[in-house]
């Protein structure tokens, strides 16, 4: 026998010394004779299937499949190679020279060679006809009804193997590997299976549209963002479908043998690192962060969504480093979202505008800031689990430190009130300054109660800063209509000439209120009406009672304004204001400038 041969007959002896030994547990104790004699007969009942099926044998041989042609006989090739090897290795047990230089031994090492050449073309013509029937993808579909959390394919035979596809064709290929394995061809029958599943595996993950080779991230973020996406996109099915499958159809095939099904998922799979990879790699190479903030949450759900089934799919110890990527990019998402947020704060602090908005209306910048922590609030809870312990600066002393998001979104809120009441200063009249703060806080309160940030801050907090709103508008009245109203004398006047006087100046200043703030906006129209109504409240009455004593004289009223005419004056309030109403609505996506990151 050569060198070769022992070597293999000792392979399979160690690796499956059980089998050995519950096919023939007597052989221990055999003497050489009868150990040969039965390696003998086994020869002659094995010679004649063996060279019918050996490719090299004849050309039907070649190019006919055993499995396909006749299922029975194929079995019954496999029982019978299994058997002959059986005695050859308690041949080789035995230890004695008679035996291992019989002729009988080196026979059936040479008939265990075209037994081996069959099974390896069976095997590879099973693998290429049902490509299909095994796509990973194509088992997606079939076993559509059942989420990958739903089923233990490791537990249930029966289920995994109807998840795999035609159980059939499973169980050819778990046949033909075991023969394989127990024969000492292990190596040829795990490189024909790695060599065929890896590009499967590899075309999948072309198809889904990621680029296993990409070496830079130093690119343009509009093209960044169009991988981010497609990475997005593939991950669910990447580990539901593609790696999913691959373990559940590794399981099968080779569910005779721990070590190898192992070391197969791990080298067939091995990209899977990389692709987990690239939400690392994508969260280091960023430079300004914040208008990048939630692309990172978005990988960041994705992750932390499918870490489960990674766990489950990647088990084995040799896939241990697939999943310390997907804990090592779920740690650097974290720390880019972290920057992202704190980034995002110096901006609001850092904002450099000093022109005042026209009309006291919403700040751009107040704008941007709610629409950015308005979709923020859409990532809780994930958000929750990445703010959970973080804190860079005290949280408000009105808000319980016991809800990180919400002290992080108080914090974030107070600092752009605080921006927004320093812009407030640059504007010379005292009544378009709180104009202004009343339209921002109320601004800030619409957008609250109109988005996932209501039930994060709660009804108690936008009580208080609508009260706020509310107490800058009083301001404005009373800075702005305060001295109109005290023209209005509470009782008559000493002449008629000072009455004259007094109403010809109550009109002029009427109108220069008027035209002064023709300009001025009130965003939000329930307060824009509001307001109208408490201006008229404060100057019309006072003017009627007023007008009506100046009617009843002799003098009259003529060419003064009727109190009518007043308040329908009044009522074109804030007429001029056109674009928002500041209901909260509008885009809540934040434009990102395209700019190398």
């Amino acid at each position: 026998m050569t060198r070769k041969g022992l070597r293999l007959l000792f392979d399979g002896r160690r690796r499956h010394s059980g089998d050995a030994e519950a096919g023939d547990a007597s052989s221990s104790t055999s003497s050489s004779p009868e150990v040969v004699s039965r390696l003998e007969a086994e020869v002659a009942s094995a010679e004649a299937m063996v060279i019918k099926w050996d490719p090299n044998s004849s050309g039907y041989a070649k190019i006919t499949s055993l499995f396909y042609e006749d299922r029975v006989e194929a079995r019954r090739f496999v029982a019978q190679v299994s058997s002959l090897q059986r005695r050859m290795l308690d041949v080789a047990a035995a230890g004695q020279p008679s035996g291992l230089s019989h002729p009988s031994l080196a026979r059936s090492q040479t008939l265990m060679q075209a037994a081996m050449r069959r099974l390896e073309k069976e095997f590879y013509q099973i693998l290429a006809a049902n490509r299909d029937l095994l796509d990973p993808e194509s088992v997606s579909v079939r076993s559509a009804r059942s989420s990958v959390s739903d089923i233990d394919p490791w537990d249930d035979e029966e289920t995994a193997a109807t998840a795999v596809g035609d159980s059939t064709t499973v169980e050819d290929l778990r046949v033909i590997a075991g023969a394989m394995i127990f024969a000492g061809y292990g190596k040829e029958c795990v490189r024909i299976y790695r060599t065929f599943r890896k590009s499967i595996v590899d075309d999948g993950l072309a198809r889904l549209g990621f680029e296993l080779r990409l070496q830079s991230y130093k690119m343009d973020w509009s093209v960044l963002e169009l991988k981010i996406r497609s990475w997005l996109a593939a991950a669910r099915v990447a580990v539901r479908t593609l790696f999913h499958g691959e373990r559940v159809l590794v399981d099968q095939v080779f569910a005779d043998s721990d070590v190898v099904r192992e070391a197969v998922f791990s080298t067939i799979t091995g990209d899977a690192v990389q692709f987990f990879a690239f939400p690392e790699l994508v969260a280091r190479s960023i430079k300004r962060s914040h208008d990048k903030l939630f692309r990172m949450l978005d990988m960041h759900d994705v992750l932390a969504e499918l870490w489960p089934e990674v766990g489950l799919v990647f088990s084995f110890e040799s896939t241990a480093s697939v999943r310390t990527q997907v804990v090592a990019s779920l740690a650097k998402l974290t720390e880019a979202a972290r920057i992202g947020l704190a980034d995002f704060e110096s901006a609001i602090v850092k904002e450099p505008s000093q022109s005042p908005v026209p009309g006291g209306s919403v700040h751009p910048m107040n704008r941007y800031a709610m629409n950015y922590l308005a979709l923020l609030a859409d990532y809780h809870p994930s958000a929750e689990e990445i703010f959970d312990s973080w804190q860079p600066s005290p949280p408000p002393h009105s808000v319980s430190a016991t809800s990180p998001p919400l002290v992080l979104v108080a914090r974030l809120i107070e600092t752009l009130l605080l921006k927004l009441d320093g812009k407030a200063d640059a504007y010379h009249d005292a009544a378009l300054s709180h104009l202004f703060m009343a339209n921002n806080l109320q601004y800030v309160v619409n957008k609250v109660g109109s988005c996932a940030l209501r039930g994060l801050l709660g009804p108690d907090w936008s009580a208080r800063h609508a009260a706020k709103a509310r107490h800058h508008l009083a301001r404005y009245e009373r800075v702005a209509w305060g001295p109109l109203a005290a023209m209005v004398p509470a009782t008559e006047v000493s002449s008629a000439a000072e009455a004259r006087e007094r109403m010809r100046g109550f009109g002029a200043a009427l109108e220069e209120a008027l035209a002064a703030q023709a300009e001025w906006a009130v965003v939000d129209a329930a307060m824009r009406e509001e307001t109208r109504e408490r201006v008229r409240e404060m100057v019309v009455p006072a003017y009627r009672g007023f007008h009506a004593r100046r009617l009843s004289t002799a003098a009259g009223v003529a060419g003064f304004p009727t109190p009518d005419e007043v308040w329908d004056r009044l009522g074109g309030l804030f007429s001029q204001l056109s674009g928002s109403d500041g209901s909260g609505s509008g885009s809540n996506t934040l434009n990102v400038s395209n700019q190398t990151v």
